[in-house]
């Protein structure tokens, strides 16, 4: 096991990753320091008493002091502080570097690093259930569930990973079984100043030592840098040894067709997307293809993505809150199928992103109803069809005037939550409540 003895340690951020660093190090017999620019950090009361801590900034004088600094994937590595750090030689990781280290040094284990700018938790979860349903022992984390250091505590056969962008900036030792990038649409760019070519190179870092690279054929920015290699695998819409019918009816594998999408209980096409991709991980980790078709025909999705949360009177009401970016959305409007009118409620924070890719989706049969902090950015993609409001729910009061059967109403804001919710669940939450309420 790799040893950190007499290593000055210094954690930043005290969340319950963070706390897991802790913890992590204090096995070691190694005792960190922390710092949390936060006057009270979520996971300060759990804090072992040994350790000295730090709050309210990055405290400089310890960061030149120390030899490991192991960073919260919220602090993003420009901060000045930081780079300072760098400048002068001082090793910057995070906790999934730590993990990997860790990882590497065992026998037989696999570890699938699965990232995206949409889909990569509903494929997480989806091979998860298909790897426990062979009987081998199976953990999931990452950006999802547990922190990963916590997985360590038991001996499991697969690892399957969430990874973030902000993670994977901080990796350098992830040796993945497979490793897929679902798809890259602008996200986070008050993050990544450079623009979406410094997010994609933040991505394809998952691709480093990887034995299988899995790739969306749709999407050149996913493709490995080094270029197609016998170790490649392709997934697609229409191209790809995974991809659909012409008719996007059946998912195909390497010609054959294998199951229908009716049997699924995924919807959309995005979701059909996410299913070949959990079968072509599934192939990589030798699972069944009975075992892996059967655990993903009765795959129920997960809440706030895409979730049909109420029917009634022939309108359906979906929750897509998930959708915290443009490309979320795109991909939410792509997937959908009308007969009537669609209400879309789009609004939240922003977070910098160019909106005007929604412009082609948002003619004919959509009304839109803009709230919170960027609305009059967003009202500006249609103004003919638009109506602003402050908040989520005085649009849906607005909606429930103007439904008729046929119709959909779907929160997929393309924003972030946090200018009027504390996440996207809680305005999810919201949106499933009123939606019963309403459309009663």
């Amino acid at each position: 096991m790799i040893d950190y003895q007499d290593k000055k340690v210094v954690i930043i951020g005290l969340g319950v990753t963070g706390l897991s660093c802790v913890d992590y190090f204090l096995s070691k017999n190694v005792i960190p320091r922390v710092i949390d620019t936060r006057q009270q950090p979520p996971a300060l009361e759990h804090l072992d008493q040994r350790v000295v801590f730090h709050r309210g900034d990055l405290r400089v004088d310890w960061l030149l002091e120390a030899d490991l600094i192991v960073v919260s994937p919220g602090i993003a590595l420009s901060t000045p502080e930081l780079k300072l750090a760098a400048e002068n030689g001082i090793e910057i990781i995070g906790d999934i570097e730590l993990f990997c280290r860790e990882i590497n040094q065992l026998k037989d284990k696999k570890v699938v690093a699965i990232t995206g700018s949409n889909g990569k938790t509903t494929v997480t979860t989806l091979v998860g259930e298909m790897a426990k349903a062979t009987g081998k022992s199976v953990a999931v984390g990452g950006n999802i569930g547990e922190p990963v250091l916590t997985l360590l505590s038991n001996d499991y056969d697969i690892y399957i990973l969430e990874l973030s962008s902000f993670q994977l900036e901080t990796t350098f030792s992830l040796h993945a079984t497979v490793a897929t990038i679902l798809n890259i649409t602008e996200d986070h760019m008050d993050r990544y100043p450079e623009g979406i070519t410094q997010y994609m190179q933040a991505k394809q870092r998952i691709y480093h030592h990887a034995q299988v690279c899995l790739f969306n054929a749709d999407d050149p920015l996913t493709r490995p840098k080094a270029g197609y290699c016998d170790s490649c695998r392709q997934f697609g819409i229409a191209q790809g040894e995974y991809r659909l019918d012409s008719h996007a009816q059946s998912l195909v594998i390497d010609g054959d067709a294998v199951l229908d999408t009716t049997q699924m209980n995924l919807f959309g096409l995005h979701n059909y997307m996410n299913a070949l991709v959990a079968l072509a991980i599934a192939d990589q980790l030798a699972i069944t293809r009975e075992i892996s078709l059967t655990v993903l025909k009765q795959f129920k999705g997960l809440a706030h993505r895409f979730e049909l949360v109420h029917e009634k009177h022939g309108i359906r009401w979906i929750n897509d809150s998930k959708a915290t970016n443009v490309g979320s959305t795109e991909a939410a409007l792509r997937s959908i199928k009308c007969t009537g009118r669609i209400h879309l409620l789009l609004g939240g924070d922003g977070k910098q992103a160019d909106f005007s890719p929604l412009k082609p989706y948002l003619q004919n049969n959509i009304t839109i109803y803009a709230f919170g902090r960027d609305r009059q950015l967003l009202a500006q993609l249609n103004p003919d069809s638009t109506t602003q409001f402050e908040t989520m729910a005085q649009a849906m009061n607005q909606i429930i005037v103007n439904l008729h059967a046929g119709d959909i109403v779907l929160l997929s804001p393309a924003c972030a939550s946090l200018d009027q919710f504390k996440n996207y669940m809680e305005r999810g939450k919201l949106f499933a409540m009123l939606a019963k309420e309403l459309g009663a």
